[in-house]
């Protein structure tokens, strides 16, 4: 009796941040209140911190000035330090950051592991090494390295696919594959770096650090294109992918096309950090620690994928504010800001949860 007493207690509270909206057509489509509250909020803190990132420089225009400038009322200078020089690092970075933390929750979620995300699986490695290929072989332009990182991790994804794949690809498999894939990229791109000279070794030292310095709107169009048509794919596959997290059996008996579903989600994950990859280099943690940080804050089961593409947008744009104003004119790449922000907070989960005896 007790335990049905306590079942029955705990069901409207676990419950309660959920509701059912039916709409006139007769769907009915269940909202979770609490992570649409957590998406908004997150929206708001990513706004509030490109407006400021926007504000910041040599030249400081104030959030007032900022917002009258972007809606066509300020005077031409002011126009031009915010849309032409400004703007874009902004956007690439919103777009960048949400990217990395769609990929990684899509990976975690494929892989059913906390550290399967683009960082531990390889792909960040192979995108550095089609940069590098590129740079080191061929002295390309800042448009041909783009062109190679993105070859370099779509390469990379297949051949991971690929090794995993015995009868279907299963999350453990996906996670050794990818942290061996790792391990061979890493070193090739050590050795590619002792076979350029000083000047193109720098420069792709500067690139693997993860910069979003020098960005420009040539690297905000077509990652923006690529988000517009896969950010809905990914959505529109969202049960699908939570079904998925059950197991494969129960997902084929609930008519989910497991495989179909999971190679269409792992093309997708591949496409957008490859491509933020190539457009910002290796910024590391963001894929890691945007889904985990989107978990706790919703308190949700599933992929959490909207929040963690939310999370992933306030955290790159937090960083690079930090990158500029904390160090002063001693401006640190973003890539390095979120190494160390992601390494203290994995420092701070591990201890967390050997405090709590779960490792």
């Amino acid at each position: 009796m007790k335990s049905e007493a306590k079942t029955e207690a705990a069901s409207p509270r676990a419950t309660r941040s959920n509701r059912a909206v039916r709409t006139p057509g007769g769907l009915s489509v269940r909202l979770d209140v609490r992570a649409l509250i957590v998406v908004l909020l997150l929206l708001l803190a990513a706004l509030a911190a490109s407006v400021l990132l926007i504000g910041t420089g040599d030249f400081p225009i104030g959030a007032g000035d900022v917002l009258r400038t972007l809606f066509g009322g300020g005077n031409a200078g002011q126009e031009f330090i915010v849309n032409e020089l400004r703007l874009p690092r902004v956007l690439v970075a919103l777009l960048v950051g949400a990217s990395l933390g769609l990929g990684g929750a899509l990976f975690q979620a494929l892989s059913r592991n906390p550290l399967g995300s683009p960082d531990i699986l390889g792909l960040a490695q192979g995108a550095t090494a089609g940069a590098l290929v590129v740079i080191v072989l061929f002295s390309g332009d800042a448009r041909q390295v783009t062109g190679g990182a993105l070859v370099g991790g779509l390469a990379t994804g297949l051949a991971i696919y690929l090794l995993a794949w015995k009868r279907g690809v299963h999350g453990y498999r996906l996670v050794l594959v990818g942290i061996g894939m790792s391990a061979i990229m890493t070193a090739v791109n050590g050795y590619l770096l002792t076979k350029a000279d000083l000047v193109e070794a720098t420069r792709a030292l500067v690139w693997m650090t993860g910069s979003l310095s020098g960005r420009d709107w040539a690297q905000v169009s077509p990652l923006l294109a690529l988000c517009v048509v896969l950010v809905p794919l990914v959505l529109a596959n969202a049960r699908g992918l939570r079904m998925m997290e059950m197991g494969d059996d129960v997902s084929y008996a609930l008519g989910v096309r497991v495989e179909r579903v999971r190679l269409l989600l792992m093309l997708s994950a591949v496409l957008l950090t490859a491509a933020a990859t190539a457009a910002a280099g290796p910024v590391s943690f963001v894929a890691l620690t945007a889904p985990q940080l989107a978990r706790r804050l919703t308190r949700s089961p599933g992929p959490n994928l909207l929040p963690s593409l939310c999370m992933g947008a306030a955290l790159l744009v937090a960083a690079d504010w930090i990158s500029q104003r904390v160090f002063g004119a001693d401006q640190m790449p973003v890539g390095v800001v979120t190494g160390v922000l992601g390494g203290v907070y994995l420092l701070w989960l591990l201890v967390t949860e050997r405090r709590a005896g779960r490792i």
